[in-house]
């Protein structure tokens, strides 16, 4: 039973006449005909009562009838749903980040997508990099923006490098500075308690690393926080912290940058491979691209 078969079956009881339902349909009168014979030998009954100039229904054309317009009404449906959805003016994007870029970079982008495209639900789920990995490749975000690179145990995503981010030493404003000198060493933090984020947070991990690096252990004042937290124990003069320019920027807290060659994290855009981002992903991707292009942040 095919839905070019219902149209047609479907025309010919509005209209009682095969010919003018042939005219509605825009096809030859023969080609309907034969659809409709061809409909009636599968369903195994005569749909119409044939008699010269009179057509009406048999009784099992009445009861096929509420059927095919329920079909074919639900396939309309469907195909303006999904010319809809294909042409962005509905549907849903599900976007993953870190907390410091939900903080700095994500507002203005989604602000951006969302101007263009007001009838998408966005939908943002907030982690560290492993957690969003994991969620990504259980299909449950379209797009994720990560720490690159990826954990050698990572599932089979596809990235994009969008931004080589600076890190800066922020600390309380009305506090004298870490260091009397313009720029920080990691080294200098030997001498300075961290506020630190929780387990799992991807600066953390990347500021332990960093201070082991430079041979020391870091002492933390206060740890376990999400980024607001952080930057408020900073403001109180708990400690320094460790965090992406772009946040400080906007935190109001003084910003100390590294020495050359500075402390720099890779942020990618990523999504499974096996799977084609939707076009709402796509649409949102070349945004950020946009959004981030040189110049646009600093390095």
């Amino acid at each position: 039973m095919q839905l070019q078969q219902l149209r047609y079956f479907a025309a010919v009881a509005d209209t009682r006449h095969f010919t003018r339902a042939a005219e509605r349909e825009h096809v030859a009168q023969p080609s309907l005909s034969q659809q409709i014979r061809s409909l009636e030998r599968e369903l195994g009954a005569e749909l119409f009562h044939r008699a010269r100039g009179h057509i009406t229904l048999t009784d099992a054309g009445e009861t096929l009838l509420p059927f095919a317009r329920r079909i074919l009404a639900d396939a309309d449906t469907a195909r303006r749903e999904v010319q809809e959805v294909a042409g962005l003016r509905r549907g849903r994007l599900r976007l993953g980040a870190p907390p410091s870029l939900c903080a700095s970079v994500v507002p203005d982008v989604l602000r951006a997508f969302h101007d263009r495209y007001p009838g998408v639900d966005l939908q943002v789920h907030e982690s560290g990099s492993q957690d969003l990995v994991r969620v990504l490749a259980a299909g449950e975000l379209d797009l994720a923006l990560v720490i690159t690179p990826l954990p050698v145990q990572a599932p089979a995503l596809a990235t994009a490098e969008l931004l080589r981010e600076e890190l800066v030493v922020v600390s309380a404003p009305d506090a004298p500075p870490p260091v009397r000198r313009t720029r920080i060493r990691v080294d200098d933090l030997r001498d300075h308690p961290l506020v630190m984020f929780r387990r799992g947070y991807d600066l953390r991990e990347f500021t332990v690393a960093a201070c082991r690096t430079a041979g020391f252990e870091p002492v933390f004042t206060v740890e376990g926080g999400e980024m607001d937290a952080v930057l408020g124990f900073v403001r109180a003069g708990l400690g320094v912290a460790v965090v992406p320019v772009m946040v400080a920027e906007r935190a109001g807290l003084r910003a100390t940058p590294f020495a050359a060659p500075g402390l720099h994290r890779n942020i990618s855009v990523a999504h499974r491979a096996d799977v084609s981002p939707p076009r709402a992903a796509r649409e949102l991707q070349r945004i950020l691209v946009r959004h981030l292009a040189p110049g646009t942040a600093a390095d």
